[in-house]
């Protein structure tokens, strides 16, 4: 049980108080509800950029970095499609650096032409090295196009085209960060060895005089049920087959959500699951083979991703794939098996939780979902799940017309 306490300023900021005497490191994390998502569609890769520019100096802190370290801390930020995460650890003496830095930049940024051109080229640079310089690194990038109509993931964090960030001008740059990052669409959480008392009167202190901004946050369209299935054959340079399948599931929110995170371990949790044990060891029919959840807060995918053996052709591969998903459903799976990936998540859980700075992100991300404490009955949504669940929900994710399918061929060889 990860006990907590909250309030919210005048402004709209949430915040939440963990209090944890075990460490003398306190985790200071600061979410903002703005990701790829949120984007408009001809500007793509501005939630990711803003990861790059907030490290970059803000009205009154020239160089970030360099006040963390002088009071012990480190600091670090990821981008999804659905949140933007900021974090900070540093020893408890020294948290109110953390406050005044966090506080300066939300309050405004100190980009100008230059230090934009900057961070744009480090952004088109990264968009290369992970997609185009990476091995079958573009088919995530496929893969959303291909899966999703009109729901913004048909485009990774990072941006559609490089392009869109490379003519990006200093004025949208400004109008994105007065939208999104407000008091308002935020969500703070500090733990450590700290008071609820100590975090109010901080956050009063160097975040109370921050005004409400009038964000303005669009109604995301509703992607529509998949009925035909998709398809595309790619042909790269790279030395093996793969291939490539995403299945429409429920958002994070969803009734199936859990069951379909379950279903995924069954299929690609350790040595022991399913598509490992019957396709690489058994069959030999991939090299490697991996099933998983992309888990967004909006309807998602579960992806299943492999690349074949030498020699296997992919209509092969297709029917391996295909009798390990049918059989989810046609061989009830035993509670025993049922039971060992229930286990495997409650300790995963358990694990993440001894780390101060993890449980702080979970907090927030919890916030936002709508409720901080889902992060203590978040298992219990796993554990309820039973072996007629997973039958049914497998059946109705991995349905033909319900999935979207890459065809990775190796440009290297003759492979069929």
């Amino acid at each position: 049980m990860i006990l907590f306490e909250r309030f919210t300023l005048n402004n709209g900021l949430q915040v939440i108080v963990h209090q944890d005497k075990t460490t003398p490191i306190v985790a200071v994390d600061l979410l903002y509800k703005v990701g790829a998502r949120n984007e408009n569609r001809e500007r793509t890769g501005f939630a990711h950029l803003f990861e790059h520019l907030m490290f970059d100096g803000s009205k009154n802190i020239s160089d970030f970095d360099n006040q963390l370290q002088l009071a012990g801390g480190e600091c670090n930020a990821f981008t999804t499609n659905d949140l933007t995460n900021y974090y900070i650890t540093l020893p408890k003496q020294n948290i109110e650096t953390a406050f005044w830095l966090e506080s300066d930049r939300m309050l405004e940024l100190g980009i100008n032409e230059k230090k934009l051109e900057i961070q744009k080229n480090v952004v088109i640079e990264e968009y290369n090295q992970r997609y185009l310089n990476k091995p079958y690194g573009d088919w995530m990038l496929i893969m959303r196009y291909l899966a999703y109509r009109e729901h913004p993931y048909m485009w990774p964090t990072i941006g559609k085209d490089p392009m869109e960030i490379k003519y990006a001008s200093l004025d949208e740059v400004n109008r994105f960060f007065n939208n999104f990052y407000a008091p308002n669409n935020a969500v703070l959480v500090v733990a450590g060895d700290v008071e609820t008392e100590q975090i109010r009167q901080l956050a009063e202190k160097w975040f109370g005089p921050i005004p409400r901004r009038n964000t303005r946050i669009e109604p995301l369209p509703v992607e529509p049920e998949q009925k035909v299935a998709q398809f595309l054959e790619l042909k790269r340079n790279e030395p093996l087959n793969a291939i490539y399948k995403g299945f429409h599931m429920d958002g994070r929110l969803g009734p199936k959500y859990h069951t379909a995170d379950l279903i995924s371990d069954i299929l690609s949790n350790g040595e022991s699951s399913r598509l490992n044990q019957i396709l690489v060891k058994q069959q030999k029919t991939f090299t490697n083979i991996n099933a998983y959840v992309t888990g967004e807060i909006d309807p998602g995918l579960l992806i299943v991703e492999g690349k074949l053996s030498d020699g296997v052709s992919f209509e092969q591969g297709e029917e391996s794939i295909g009798s390990v998903l049918e059989s989810l459903w046609k061989e009830p799976i035993s509670e025993k098996e049922l039971t060992k990936v229930k286990n495997n998540i409650e300790v995963k859980k358990i694990v993440s939780e001894v780390n101060v700075l993890n449980k702080a992100m979970n907090l927030a991300y919890c916030e936002m979902l709508g409720d901080a404490n889902i992060i203590n009955t978040d298992i219990e949504h796993y554990q309820a799940v039973t072996a007629t669940d997973i039958a049914s929900t497998a059946q109705q994710i991995f349905r033909k017309n319900n999935c979207s399918t890459i065809h990775y061929k190796s440009a290297q060889t003759t492979r069929q």
